[in-house]
């Protein structure tokens, strides 16, 4: 199983920027797909995650209402696309997987780097003032 985090870059304070996260190789029927991102200094901070049907979506407190987590099954690839991006949105952003082991998403600890199996290898974003 393989992820593949892509569309990092230098963007503007106020931009938009969307990453991606192809995921391949053989895996699961079903998987959650999350991102997570990680500034220098800090520890890796929850962002997003989305369940695998694409409806159930939860988002961290510090990217609601700016950033859109989204996935295409059929090319088997999760979006984040970023609007109203400040330079505290500077990072590197990790996409990340894990198995559906439950019928409905499981919501205990979906925050925690440590519920996630499969990583990627992250692309960053660095946002200018």
């Amino acid at each position: 199983v393989q992820l593949q985090a892509s569309g990092g870059g230098l963007v503007q304070g106020g931009g938009s920027l969307r990453v991606s996260c192809a995921v391949s190789g053989r895996f699961p029927l079903s998987y959650d797909v999350a991102w997570f991102r990680q500034a220098p200094g800090k520890e890796r901070e929850f962002v997003s995650v989305c369940g695998w049907s694409g409806s159930t979506i939860y988002y961290g407190d510090s990217v609601k209402g700016r950033f859109t987590i989204s996935r295409d099954k059929a090319k088997n690839t999760v979006y984040l696309q970023m609007n109203s991006l400040t330079p505290e949105d500077t990072a590197v952003y990790y996409c990340a997987a894990r198995p559906r082991r439950t019928v409905l998403f499981d919501t205990n600890e979906m925050d925690k780097p440590w519920r996630y199996d499969y990583w990627g290898q992250g692309t960053l974003v660095t946002v200018s003032s």
